[in-house]
């Protein structure tokens, strides 16, 4: 399939993989910034097949990791009322609060559902006009164009039973309080593709002057990452600090001017906070004051929640990039997806969930079998 096999061909890869080894001279740190990359690297074992100076490590590119845990227990409290129906994409469903999962919401009575789309959910509140509608807007970039669309569909409809609750989150922001961080050890990242695919990359040069520090955006198959590294690599070699696009048979400098018009059109910038991270300045969406009856925190006031996080979890160094899973006491034995501690563990772009689907939980000659296997199937 073109687009998809060559991007997945092994000679491709080796060459790249053997230009890297001939380029670098020292040992570089590289961030890839989305989750989705995350699961490429693990699933084919690409940092293995990497020469030993080159460390990836992984970024705060999983929008359900992300999700602070305070706005996952308001997410609870509102399902829990009986007047309200609550949607949501099925990946957040088990992501934990402090008391328990959406799932166990259900099970308790809650009215929670899966859509696969807001849209979705403005179909529930016509049928259900007696309820109120309440649909879980999180994400980055990527998904904030079809949040808004429903958004302002509700109210071009005068459908008033619909609200969302916002946990947008932007990621410029998130790359700068990274290299900020006085632990930092960032040197290079391999950019979102999917979120440039809408925002373009405008916003990331900047930051690369600024901080002196390369940004490739990078798509997600093998070769592209492999690619992604090398220009990275090739960048912090000659002493370089650019924007590049490794993802040009996707995405332009200027993104999708449509879909950023929708998100200005229905959200401002505003501060958020991210689960592992902490408050970060303007890096999030919420909901302009014209579509103020459609926030679901002003309508049904859950301010004041509690969190209980747990001690042992390390998913916030994991996602600043500051130490691995397979750092943690608790992976593979207190958590795994089964009975997840933290977010890392059970979305499908995040890093602990990476790492244990594909075995590095288990020992290293198992990983190298399944590595190969996934190279000669690729």
């Amino acid at each position: 399939m073109k687009y998809l096999d060559e991007y997945r061909d092994q000679r491709i890869a080796n060459k790249i993989i053997d230009e890297i080894k001939k380029t670098i001279t020292r040992p570089w740190v590289i961030m890839e910034v989305c989750g989705g990359q995350t699961h490429t690297i693990v699933k084919y074992g690409l940092d293995r097949l990497l020469p030993p100076q080159v460390e990836l490590v992984h970024g705060p590119g999983c929008p359900v990791c992300v999700t602070p845990l305070d706005m996952i227990d308001r997410a609870h409290a509102i399902a829990r009322r009986p007047d309200v129906i609550f949607c949501s994409f099925g990946d957040m469903l088990r992501v934990p609060g402090s008391h328990g999962d959406l799932f166990q919401v259900k099970a308790e009575g809650g009215q929670v559902r899966v859509v696969y789309s807001p849209l979705e959910c403005l179909n529930i509140a016509h049928a259900n006009p007696d309820k109120k509608v309440v649909f879980f807007a999180i994400g980055f970039e990527t998904t904030a164009p079809a949040n808004a669309m429903s958004v302002w569909q509700a109210k071009r409809q005068g459908i008033t039973n619909f609200s969302v609750l916002v946990s947008h989150v932007i990621v410029p922001p998130s790359i700068t309080g990274i290299l900020q961080s006085p632990n930092n050890r960032v040197q290079g990242f391999l950019g979102p593709g999917h979120v440039c695919a809408i925002m373009g990359w405008r916003e990331y040069e900047p930051i690369a002057a600024r901080y002196r520090v390369p940004i490739v955006v990078t798509g997600f198959e093998p070769v592209d990452l492999l690619e992604g590294t090398l220009m990275t690599i090739r960048q912090l070699e000659q002493g370089r600090a650019e924007v590049e696009n490794q993802y040009a048979r996707a995405i332009t400098r200027d993104g999708n001017t449509e879909a950023q018009n929708m998100i200005s059109r229905v959200f401002r910038i505003g501060d958020r906070n991210w689960r592992g991270i902490g408050i970060i300045p303007k890096s999030g969406y919420r909901l302009n004051h014209e579509f103020r009856d459609y926030d679901a925190e002003r309508i049904f006031e859950v301010e004041n929640i509690n969190t209980l996080e747990p001690e042992i979890c390390i998913s916030g160094q994991i996602l600043r990039g500051l130490k691995k899973p397979v750092d943690c006491p608790a992976f593979g034995s207190k958590c795994t997806p089964q009975t997840p501690l933290g977010a890392t563990m059970v979305s499908a772009e995040g890093a602990c969930a990476a790492y244990y689907s594909y075995g590095r939980h288990v020992g290293e000659q198992l990983v190298e079998v399944q590595t190969a296997a996934a190279v000669r199937a690729s």
